[in-house]
């Protein structure tokens, strides 16, 4: 490789380890950014989330019981980045090779009308139906085996007697002090009595959301969204002018995904399409599959990767509410696309904004060979920045500023998340997704590049620098942001002969701005799972040291803790 970094030095070394099959402690956080096992994997994006799930998996439950248990963990200890008031994308192989789907996005609730709703970008008139809670609990009903008491009594005890806020956190709650004005319960719920933040290492305790996740967990679907709790929803709803009723709580439901299928040089590639962006991940890839990747050099073959990204991205918006992704899916429709690329391009630098990537993304696999790649958001950080007092938990922003298009009522919000399965000759090999906003398309696409392309190791592959591409108002191609030094990031060198394509570069050294990916990759040699998280980011992987049978009916695990 050509690329430089300190923390891409770091990984080497990493990398090394774990082929090795002695699980790290990664770039000296104190937690496991990389793990091997034959009994199962789990990485997340904080490390009491993995710890739940590997809880579980320990017990005997299945991947689909680790994902809902690590889901509902993490949505109380990241909740700048995703919770229960939020929306989700479910997708599930078993071992067998059948594959399902969950759509748990945010829904426009009936009433909503677009020409004389706020244009906010938070607030309550920004609040749509909450599916996140439908689609892990229909994920359990449908493919777990334990309880649902069982799965969420480590998000219960994590909000019940508290947390200590890792430094990321920390900073996404000092920068949303303001948000939190129009919300008694968010300010109750994330900041101190005095209205000030909480600070890295500080014990945050949510009892309001641990009485909430109780009420699910004895109730199921039905507590939610058609209980106390709906009520409680409705209410607050309608005395703040915000739109979503007790009617259309009742009447939601986590529904099936449309699974989206296409290839990648011999491996195949399974996806979501819209609401979520498995479509365009796929577009992106067969465009490039249209390149010999051994012919370009590093910094021709990320011109090539910004633009074929660039030119699948539109797609989102322009497929309808009811397409196949028949065409953005096609080889056909790639060729087309691939024709378009050019190593020599020109446009005016776009205007995408430096925002640190929101959403959360986990990744399972258990010893049976069944996978789980689980994508969770609430929009921007902090969702709608409003919590309904007494519940403690934060809605997503689904209508107004922040996502645009079509919003009409009974419309899911559409997203750049992609959870993403590759398997190969029947048998899986990579199980991802990322956080990051719209640049979770990107993220994703170059994790799997650099795993098939350039056979890196899973570390090194989700430590490489990436670009994304910069679209103009019509959405055409006008340039690169590019992950620059310090960490993993691109020189300036390489900046300069991006530049000297005629492609414009804009150069982005800050942590976090180009996705955070969270893998999983299978040996099939071996037998054995590899989990790596993105060293860009406080996750942590993690394997069953014992999985042994459980079952309904016995005992809770002990909660999970770190120092």
């Amino acid at each position: 490789m050509t690329f430089r970094s300190s923390r891409v030095g770091a990984l080497i070394v990493l990398g090394i380890a774990c082929a090795n099959g002695t699980p790290v402690t990664a770039l000296g956080q104190g937690r496991e950014q990389v793990a091997r096992s034959s009994s199962g994997m789990i990485v997340s994006a904080h490390p009491l989330a993995t710890l739940a799930g590997q809880r579980i998996l320990e017990r005997g439950g299945n991947a689909a019981d680790a994902a809902v248990a690590a889901a509902f963990a993490i949505a109380v200890v990241e909740p700048a980045m995703n919770g229960i008031g939020g929306r989700n994308q479910i997708l599930v192989r078993h071992a067998d090779g059948k594959v399902f789907g969950i759509d748990g996005t945010t829904q426009v609730p009936q009433g909503y009308d677009t020409l004389t709703a706020p244009r906010a970008s938070s607030g309550y008139a920004t609040v749509g139906v909450p599916g996140a809670v439908a689609g892990l609990i229909r994920l359990h009903k449908e493919h777990g085996s334990l309880t649902l008491e069982e799965v969420m009594a480590s998000a219960i005890d994590y909000a019940e007697n508290g947390f200590r806020l890792l430094p990321i956190q920390s900073r996404m709650h000092a920068g949303s002090v303001a948000a939190f004005a129009v919300s008694a319960g968010a300010r109750a719920a994330y900041l101190r009595p005095d209205g000030t933040p909480p600070r890295a290492g500080e014990l945050l305790r949510q009892p309001d959301l641990a009485r909430t996740l109780r009420t699910i967990a004895s109730g199921g679907h039905d507590a939610f969204y058609r209980g106390d709790i709906a009520r409680t929803i409705a209410a607050d709803m309608a005395a703040n002018a915000g739109y979503v009723t007790l009617q259309s709580l009742a009447d939601y439901r986590a529904e099936d995904s449309r699974v989206v299928r296409g290839t990648y040089r011999g491996f195949d590639l399974v996806g979501l399409d819209v609401p979520a962006s498995g479509s365009i991940v796929i577009q992106a890839l067969q465009i490039m599959e249209r390149f010999d990747r051994a012919r370009y050099s590093e910094t021709q073959w990320a011109a090539i990767v910004g633009q074929a990204i660039g030119l699948a991205i539109p797609d989102l918006v322009r497929l309808g509410a009811d397409s196949t992704a028949s065409r953005a899916t096609s080889k056909a429709w790639a060729t087309t696309q691939a024709a378009k690329v050019r190593l020599v391009a020109v446009g005016a630098n776009g205007g995408i904004p430096d925002t640190e990537g929101h959403t959360t993304h986990l990744s399972v696999a258990d010893s049976s060979g069944m996978v789980v790649s689980l994508t969770q958001t609430l929009g921007p950080t902090f969702g709608s920045a409003v919590a309904t007092p007494g519940l403690g938990f934060l809605y997503a922003a689904t209508m107004g500023g922040y996502l645009g298009g079509d919003q009409g009522p009974g419309v899911r919000a559409r997203s750049g998340i992609a959870p993403l399965i590759v398997t190969k000759d029947g048998a899986p090999v990579l199980v991802l997704g990322a956080a990051g906003g719209i640049r979770i398309i990107s993220a994703v696409v170059q994790a799997v590049s650099r795993v098939v392309d350039d056979n890196l190791p899973l570390p090194l592959a989700l430590a490489a620098p990436r670009v994304h591409p910069e679209l103009d108002s019509t959405s055409v191609f006008a340039g690169l942001s590019i992950e620059t030094e310090p960490g993993p990031g691109w020189t300036r060198a390489q900046a300069a002969a991006i530049d000297s394509m005629g492609i414009r570069t804009r150069p982005q050294p800050q942590p976090g701005q180009f996705g955070r990916v969270h893998a999983i990759r299978f040996h099939k040699a071996t037998g054995e799972w590899e989990g790596a998280a993105d060293p860009d980011g406080e996750g942590m992987a993690s394997s069953p040291e014992r999985p042994r049978a459980g079952g309904r009916g016995a005992p809770p695990p002990a909660s999970p803790r770190i120092p």
